[in-house]
């Protein structure tokens, strides 16, 4: 069993959101499909994409998905939806010149008795959270995170840098996607949190393990991390999705 809840907000300086996210229980298999997208490419471009590959990857996920499929079959399927995604914002992006540079980051679970299969492009991200700790389980396709594996810069650094939201892989810009797969194993009571960088450049990992373990009720967590980040000015979209291994 897993509980599942959701927030978007435009935060406090964007006039529009272009984040995007679903939440779907499959009862005829029984798993559960979360994804997270934040689109780029202008207000309206960026509003379209995210949109486009929320409805594409919850909508081709859903059909190939059967009882008995394996944690690698999930994340195969997966990848699979993440490239009809890719496909289909290209295909609405070529309808007009107000679209042509429209993409969107993606970050997805699909959960499985013992865990869940996960997968990103981009820099929206997936934790997963327990008592013992925080875990990032997504690597950031980004100039910054490059930078922090070849040693130029620290993890922390990476967080102020004026590069940060510059990303190396997308859905949309490219005609072939490269996403990254990922099998979670979770125990009962463990978390799973996925989110855009709005989020991320406004809470620390640090504050949303307290919150989500040694914080008030599991469904209000979410208003919590959104209340942080506000109160640092939220100058983002802020978009997350929190499951919780029952």
């Amino acid at each position: 069993m897993i509980q599942v809840w959701g927030m978007t907000d435009v935060g406090l300086c964007r006039k529009e959101n272009q984040d995007a996210y679903a939440v779907w229980e499959h009862t005829a298999s029984g798993h559960t499909i979360s994804v997270v997208c934040d689109g780029m490419g202008g207000p309206a471009g960026g509003q379209m994409a995210s949109r486009i590959a929320v409805d594409t990857f919850l909508q081709e996920v859903e059909q190939a998905l059967t009882p008995e499929m394996s944690p690698q079959q999930l994340r195969e399927v997966s990848s699979y939806a993440a490239a009809l995604a890719n496909k289909a914002i290209r295909e609405a992006a070529s309808q007009s010149p107000e679209y042509a540079s429209m993409g969107t980051t993606l970050v997805s679970a699909v959960t499985y008795p013992d865990g869940a299969a996960v997968l990103n492009v981009g820099d929206s991200r997936a934790y997963h959270i327990t008592e013992a700790g925080i875990t990032r389980i997504t690597k950031d396709h980004s100039l910054v995170e490059s930078m922090v594996d070849r040693g130029d810069i620290t993890a922390e650094e990476a967080r102020r840098h004026p590069n940060r939201n510059l990303i190396t892989r997308a859905l949309g810009p490219d005609a072939v996607v490269q996403s990254d797969g990922y099998i979670c194993k979770l125990l009962p009571g463990d978390y799973l949190l996925l989110c855009t960088d709005g989020l991320i450049d406004t809470v620390t990992d640090q504050e949303m393990l307290f919150e989500v373990i040694h914080g008030d009720a599991p469904d209000t967590c979410l208003d919590r991390l959104l209340a942080i980040s506000k109160g640092r000015g939220a100058p983002d979209n802020v978009t997350a999705v929190l499951m919780k291994k029952l």
